[in-house]
């Protein structure tokens, strides 16, 4: 495509946007609602702080591993049932997270409330490639950051004010109605968009065929490592951020929510930049920029991590930048994973979500196994996985028309 030519975007489906959001919202409100809990958890069950992290890991384990199901389910059933079971099964777990009396008991009820949160995202990315082209899907899928995006910025405030109102037990209550509520919408409201060529493709081959065949595909694997690791830069902040910011730079739960929120507020307006880019670039154009961007900041968040120069507002400074990248690379790296091969839309959603989330769960993992009470672990991981992320995107993704 010419770079000074603009494409008109199709008009903007509104329902179907906040709807498609919402469903993609389970897993940032069940994330990050509970983050300033993590340690009146702790306190409450009588757990270390490694098994009080432990909960956001398994979170992520549980959402990684749900995703193969769910995808292709969503393709040969249709993206309406196996949503609902979704759905139900997240709202009966997060019942069993506010009900939990062991920290055994809430990481195990977190790994299954993951493991019913993950339908949304899985779905709601197949209905999108069901109904728009390659550039439109990546368009569409920064849009539902307007909506999705409300989460990680309103959800550690809500979950700050619940916190201090009715103690960290309740933050799972509001969950289950959460999950009630978009349970009720989908039921009443979504129809179903998956084609009769997606239901042939999936009803002629078992899951593992579908998946084996997708793995033989090298753009798709270099659109799936480049989302994956450099969405393990995101996780990695989510999971580091309590200790790091309210450990060791001393702000306040309260204010911890400000904070999270800002950085939430950088992500969205990427995501918006990124719509407007692509009326003049294809997403493949928009990808090759920011991965090398990326990049630099990375390196320099590094540097500052290391030496101290700076402080902690040069280390929070960097790390909104370094965060609002994620912006620019999520929806494309998505679409082009998606675009690849459309009639296993299902199958390729689930490995876009579950490969991101396998990527945080072991950056999560590695962050806490480092943990010193200084941002340097946090940043040297987000090098190392942006580093990666453009590697894959440029080695195995991009076709050279893309770059030129």
């Amino acid at each position: 495509m010419p770079k000074d030519a603009e494409i008109k975007p199709a008009p903007t489906p509104w329902g179907l946007v906040v709807m498609l959001g919402a469903m993609t919202a389970f897993a940032p409100m069940a994330i990050d609602m509970y983050l300033p809990s993590l340690p009146a958890i702790a306190q409450g069950l009588s757990a270390s702080a490694g098994q009080a992290q432990a909960t956001v890991a398994a979170f992520f384990a549980g959402m990684a591993i749900g995703q193969f199901i769910y995808g292709p389910a969503s393709d040969r059933y249709g993206r309406r049932a196996p949503l609902l079971v979704g759905v139900v099964v997240f709202t009966a777990a997060s019942v069993a997270c506010a009900l939990a009396t062991s920290p055994e008991m809430l990481i195990a009820s977190r790994f299954v409330q993951a493991l019913g949160g993950c339908a949304g995202g899985v779905v709601a990315r197949a209905i999108i490639r069901d109904k728009f082209d390659h550039t439109e899907t990546a368009r569409m899928l920064s849009l539902m950051m307007l909506i999705m995006g409300i989460a990680p910025i309103l959800a550690p405030l809500l979950g700050g004010v619940v916190l201090t109102l009715a103690g960290w037990r309740a933050n799972f209550w509001v969950l289950a109605g959460f999950g009630v509520a978009v349970g009720a919408a989908v039921l009443l409201r979504l129809k179903e968009s998956r084609s009769e060529a997606t239901a042939a493709q999936a009803r002629s081959e078992n899951p593992l065929q579908a998946y084996a065949a997708l793995f033989r595909q090298k753009r798709l694997i270099g659109y799936l490592l480049a989302g994956a690791l450099n969405g393990a830069t995101l996780f990695t902040y989510i999971s580091a951020s309590p200790g790091l910011l309210i450990g060791t730079y001393g702000i306040s739960p309260q204010n911890f929510g400000w904070v999270f929120g800002l950085n939430a507020v950088g992500i969205i307006g990427a995501n918006q930049v990124n719509r407007y880019l692509l009326r003049r670039r294809t997403p493949d154009q928009v990808l090759a920029t920011a991965s090398l961007v990326s990049v630099g900041m990375a390196v320099l968040l590094a540097l500052v991590a290391v030496t101290g120069w700076g402080g902690q507002w040069g280390v929070l400074t960097l790390l909104f930048v370094l965060l609002a990248s994620y912006g620019f690379m999520q929806g494309n790296t998505t679409a082009g994973a998606l675009s690849v091969d459309p009639l296993r839309a299902g199958s390729v959603s689930a490995l876009t979500g579950a490969s991101s989330f396998a990527a945080g769960a072991v950056a999560a993992s590695v962050s806490a196994a480092l943990h010193d009470a200084t941002a340097r672990p946090m940043a040297l991981i987000m090098l190392v996985a942006i580093a990666g992320s453009a590697v894959a995107l440029h080695t195995l993704a991009l076709p050279r028309a893309a770059k030129a």
